[in-house]
């Protein structure tokens, strides 16, 4: 996580794979572009740091949130205030600067939706079973089929008592 100056946050949910190098940028990279300079002249302290307030006090896009269940590839950037669903891939070395659909598949510079894994139809599905909420327990015996199995299998396989 990269330049996490202000109130925003990072929320990740459960059984993501972040590959090696992903990184999360934060609004506190953004710098002010309504004048004639972008430079951030308070950070750089002494008599500057008086006008820091020119630097605190821009607009956010608030909290980064990612889903459940994502695979971020190799060196893949997230940019501040986006939202990434729940089962989404986000491809080796995909800048993303907007919002990612539940199971979307995305990449690029910028990232840009190349399919959806399943139809909305089964998104749905997927998200009513949300396994990444079942008994650590029922995850570890229900291994196989929550790496392979269909979604009518993962459906047979959630636990009776949710």
């Amino acid at each position: 996580m990269l330049y996490h100056y202000g109130p925003e946050k990072l929320i990740i949910g459960k059984f993501c794979a972040l590959g090696e190098g992903v990184r999360f940028i934060m609004n506190g990279a953004n710098h002010r572009m309504d004048g004639p300079s972008t430079f951030p002249f308070p950070i750089m302290g002494g008599s500057w740091v008086e006008h820091f307030d020119l630097i605190t006090n821009l607009p956010g896009r608030g909290d980064t949130v990612v889903g459940n269940d994502v695979w971020f590839g190799y060196r893949a950037m997230v940019m501040p205030g986006v939202r990434i669903g729940s089962g989404a891939i986000i491809a080796s070395g995909s800048v993303v600067v907007d919002d990612v659909p539940d199971y979307g598949i995305v990449g690029g510079n910028p990232a840009r939706l190349i399919r959806r894994r399943y139809s909305e139809e089964d998104v749905a599905r997927l998200l009513a079973l949300a396994w990444w909420d079942w008994p650590t327990q029922h995850i570890t015996e229900q291994l196989r089929t929550i790496m392979s199995g269909s979604i009518d299998d993962l459906e047979a396989a959630a636990p009776k008592h949710r």
